[in-house]
This record gives structure tokens, C-alpha cells and sequence, in this order.
């Protein structure tokens, strides 16, 4: 059986397609229209089709996970929304990991440890932790921590997605209070931020205060963030501090908003609240927009574009919406 593919290779959201279209395919339930649109995603990048072998190479791994014993587990689950079907396909791959039956691939399964996190969000979801402490974890979409609390430290380990950190001042304080990501650790200094794990680096905005950020492999003083700044981070070095938009943490509050940004854009950070793919054509990906949306319905979103801009929207299946120009 062919080995999986390079992790370097396949980007996180072309990981959470793949392991969405294998929920689909897998819940007995899928139409043509949908095994078509699959097709369709499979053949529009290479990516995508080293993606589904993957997925599909651990699964066959775990005595044929998509026939046997997955299938077997969501035969009890059909009521359930496609999140929570997608959470135990996953959670079945996690147990092949843990059996030592994946392949060990930095970064390319990560995602499989998030599905054992303390604290995790599905795809559209949103949750607030309260920690002993005082502090409160606010989760985006696609979202996972660890929370490791002692005499020592206060460590939050960002394992995916997005977290906003309002830091807290009660019993067992004292310690320095840090997230940690892939790239390197964001310390707390009496602050409101959040941090965003992204593929090959992290992203940090200041709202209050300040924190410290010191990159994994840099051995240099930490660079000190102040309120109102955001900056990215690889594993070596901090690119250059930026002013954030005043509304980039508009989504704890269910609010997408955004100003004069590109339709492309816009549309990619949508797709992290929804299931499936959305697919923005060339023609219009440069196209405009303002405005605030609620996250609660991601197809109403959709379904209004039309109303401002020059484009259509065409659903070939509910896990398959394309945006394209108007006739």
C-alpha cells in the first residue's frame, strides 16, 4: 500500500476537506450530486487528490476504516449534524494514531492530537472556557487547547485554530501566564490577545496591554507587542509588528466584519465557519465588499452576496458552493 503523502505538502484546511468529504462518503447518505462534487474537488488540485490519499491510506490502515467499524459507529449517529459525524471519523483515525498505525508526520496530523484537547471547537463552532485562575479562553472555529496548570506555569497550548486570551489575576496567578504554538510561546503581561496557529507560523493581536513573544528556534531577547499591534511569527524570527484591524476579534461576538477587502478574501475566512468547500472564481475573486455578517448562518451569508455584488451562487451540493459571475 502506498505511503501517505508528504506533510509538507498538504495545508491544514486541504487536511479538514479531505477528512469532511470522507464523513460524507462514509454516512451512507451522500447522493450522485454529491459523489460528483467530490470527484470535482478531488481533480480541482493536486493537492487535494494527495490529501484524499492520505486519509485514505490511514483509514485502510485501521482494519478498513471506511467500510468496518467507522461506518458501523456512525450507523448510530445519523440524526447527528455532519460535525459531530466528522469528530468521530476523526476520532477513529486518532486511535489508529495512537496504536503507532500513522505514519509519524509532523504537522500533517496534528489535527488528530487536537480531537484529545482539553478544550475543542467543530467547524462553525464557538466556546468560552473559564479557568481556575481567572482567566477566560474564548475558542474560534476549527479550535483546540491544552491547558496545563501548576505551582510553576500557566501554559495554554494552542493545538489549532484560534483563541482569544483574557488573562486572570486569582489564586495560583503568580506563575507567568503563556500560549505556546508550534513556532513558539506568547507570554501574558496583564493583556487581552489572541493567537492564530497557521500553517508554518503563528499570529498574535494585542487588544490590551502587552505580551512577549519568543520564537521557538530564536535565541534572542523576546520581541515585546504593544495594544493595538498584531504580528506573525515563524519558528526562526517575528516579521515586523503591524497596526490590527479594530475588528479582528469581532468573531468572539459572532460578527464576521470587514472593510473594503477583496471578495476572495472575504470568502476564505467564511469557509472556516462552514463545512465543505467554497470555491470563488478568478473572475470575481477581486471584487469588493463591506460589511457585518452574523456567523450563526454561513448559507445566509452566501445567499445575500448577490444583493451587492455581481455574482452568482450555485450550490452543487450543501458541501460544495461555488461563487461566480453573474449571467
Amino acid at each position: 500500500m502506498a505511503e501517505p503523502a508528504a506533510a509538507a505538502a498538504i495545508r491544514a484546511e486541504v487536511q479538514q476537506q479531505a477528512a469532511e468529504w470522507l464523513t460524507v462518503l462514509m454516512s451512507e447518505q451522500a447522493s450522485k450530486a454529491e459523489h460528483a462534487a467530490w470527484q470535482r474537488w478531488r481533480g480541482a488540485d493536486p493537492e487535494h487528490e494527495r490529501a484524499w490519499q492520505h486519509i485514505e491510506a490511514v483509514s485502510q490502515r485501521f482494519n478498513g476504516l471506511h467500510r468496518g467499524a467507522a461506518a458501523q459507529a456512525l450507523a448510530g449517529t445519523q440524526r447527528q449534524a455532519v460535525n459531530g459525524k466528522r469528530r468521530q471519523v476523526l476520532a477513529w483515525l486518532g486511535v489508529a494514531a495512537g496504536g503507532g498505525m500513522l505514519a509519524a508526520q509532523t504537522g500533517v496530523w496534528d489535527g488528530v492530537r487536537a480531537l484529545r484537547a482539553d478544550y475543542r471547537t467543530a467547524t462553525g463552532e464557538r466556546r468560552v472556557v473559564a479557568l481556575a485562575d481567572g482567566s477566560v479562553l474564548s475558542l474560534n472555529t476549527g479550535s483546540a487547547v491544552n491547558v496545563r496548570f501548576d505551582a510553576g506555569r500557566r501554559l495554554i497550548e494552542l493545538l489549532a485554530g484560534e483563541v482569544l486570551v483574557t488573562s486572570g489575576h486569582g489564586a495560583g496567578s503568580d506563575a507567568p501566564l503563556e500560549v505556546a504554538t508550534r513556532e513558539g510561546r506568547v507570554r501574558a503581561l496583564g493583556t487581552r490577545f489572541a493567537v492564530r496557529q497557521q500553517d508554518g507560523y503563528s499570529t498574535v493581536d494585542v487588544f490590551e496591554r502587552a505580551v512577549e513573544i519568543r520564537p521557538r528556534d530564536d535565541v534572542g531577547a523576546p520581541l515585546l507587542l504593544a495594544a493595538g499591534r498584531g504580528v506573525a511569527f515563524s519558528r526562526h524570527a517575528p516579521d515586523a509588528p503591524h497596526a490590527i484591524d479594530v475588528h479582528a476579534h469581532a468573531w468572539s461576538r459572532g460578527q464576521l466584519i470587514v472593510d473594503d477587502v477583496t471578495l476572495g478574501d472575504f470568502l476564505a475566512d467564511l469557509a472556516r465557519y462552514r463545512p465543505g468547500v467554497i470555491h470563488c472564481a478568478p473572475e470575481v475573486a477581486q471584487l469588493r465588499l463591506s460589511g457585518v455578517f452574523p456567523l450563526t448562518d454561513t448559507q445566509r451569508i452566501l445567499n445575500m452576496l448577490p444583493n451587492s455584488l455581481p455574482v452568482q451562487v450555485r450550490s452543487r451540493t450543501r458541501y460544495w458552493v461555488s461563487v461566480e459571475p453573474a449571467p
